[in-house]
């Protein structure tokens, strides 16, 4: 498996929301998996955090780390549904598919 620094943040950020999305798709129908999910996105985004080649993009991911925590934990401040989920990171993981040989 390849390590997640070795990865462009396109592919990481597309990774994030394959892990965002499956947890709002299983909020309501399986808490469990939706957990575990949302755990595993909010750890992938922490090693984006961690990742120096995104130091330029820091602002903005923690900033995705905030509104999905509140997203998927909290209040829901900023009305995140999985369509916007979905529609917010769709460009990341198109790019990646693009990018690879």
């Amino acid at each position: 498996m390849t390590d997640w620094h070795d990865r462009d943040p396109y592919s990481q950020m597309g990774n994030i929301g394959s892990e965002v999305g499956r947890a709002m798709k299983w909020k309501v129908v399986n808490p469990d998996r939706a957990t575990f999910a949302a755990e595993r996105a909010l750890e992938l985004i922490d090693l984006s955090v961690s990742d120096p080649k995104n130091r330029p993009y820091l602002k903005e991911i923690a900033r995705v780390r905030e509104i999905f925590a509140d997203s998927f934990y909290g209040e829901n401040l900023y009305c995140q549904t999985e369509s916007t989920w979905d529609h917010n990171f769709y460009p990341y993981a198109h790019a990646a598919n693009g990018r690879r040989p």
